[in-house]
């Protein structure tokens, strides 16, 4: 069991690699066979896939705020004619499309939550195509990416009510740049420097939900962080370290939305929720709710 980012790189190097070190914490922690928590991660594998094909088909919201860009991106790409590569632009309709089955009441896997569910599958089936991953090697970028996130998660936050949308969207986009960093060969210490990277350029994200609901800004967030993830990956593979060590990094992730005020962390009392377009569209629902 691993308790600190700097522990995780330690026990890697005893393992063929981060997802098997994760596999073997959750038998020693969950009392689950390899695999029982294998068909487990094959489950989440498989609702993500449904929910990027439903979502670049093209959904609409409940309360129909959002709804239908991931199916306008799918357009833009077919048209050849876009200034971002392929795969980030691929990563981001696809975190867009889940975002969006999530907010139509979809079904989605949480990774690490509802709000951030976007990015890592996102990231993983535009990755897919790049490097031709195997059904294993996709079950272990999940692996991989979770290994990174338990961390996360036990020394700061994944709540937006906690921690800002820094701790959601945050960690989701460190996750993803780990898994993606171990998914092209790269070292779980490269791995490392890829979450710290993307920590501390989404450092004091503030969690700002128009009308309280999961949807602006939470979906384009997540394309956000979907292109956050690659360029870490890359910038941690090409050599380059975070000056300050991961586990600092995480620590001051976890300070920083302890020290947030309340409005922006999920109460849709400050930032984009207090707009005046947010508080038209907030009147208007709650018309409907009472009619």
């Amino acid at each position: 069991m691993f308790l600190t980012i700097e522990e995780l790189v330690k026990q890697a190097e005893e393992y063929p690699s981060v997802a098997e070190l994760m596999i073997a914490t959750e038998m020693q922690t969950g009392g689950r066979t390899r695999e029982q928590i294998i068909e487990l991660m094959e489950q989440n594998l498989t609702v993500m896939k449904q929910s990027i094909a439903e979502g670049v088909a093209g959904v609409s919201s409940v309360t129909n705020i959002t709804g239908g860009d991931a199916k306008r991106l799918e357009d833009y790409l077919a048209s050849g004619d876009f200034l971002s590569g392929k795969t980030i632009l691929t990563a981001v309709r696809n975190a867009i499309a889940v975002n969006e089955v999530n907010a139509k009441m979809g079904l989605i896997c949480a990774t690490p939550t509802a709000g951030s569910a976007g990015v890592v599958p996102g990231v993983l089936m535009a990755v897919q195509e790049r490097l031709h991953l195997s059904h294993e090697e996709q079950l272990n970028f999940l692996f991989t990416a979770g290994a990174f996130g338990l961390v996360i998660a036990n020394n700061a936050s994944i709540s937006g009510a906690e921690g800002g949308c820094q701790a959601e969207v945050g960690s989701a986009s460190a996750m993803a740049s780990a898994a993606l960093v171990c998914a092209n060969g790269g070292s779980a210490d490269q791995a490392a420097q890829a979450v710290a990277i993307t920590l501390k350029n989404m450092m004091g994200l503030i969690c700002d939900p128009v009308a309280g609901l999961v949807e602006v800004p939470c979906v384009k967030r997540n394309a956000l962080g979907s292109s956050q993830a690659f360029i870490s990956a890359d910038m941690a593979l090409a050599g380059i370290r975070s000056v300050i060590p991961p586990d600092e990094v995480v620590l001051a992730m976890y300070q920083v939305g302890r020290q947030m005020p309340a409005i922006f962390k999920e109460t849709a009392e400050g930032g984009l929720a207090v707009t005046p377009t947010a508080q038209k569209i907030a009147k208007e629902l709650a018309d409907k709710q009472t009619n």
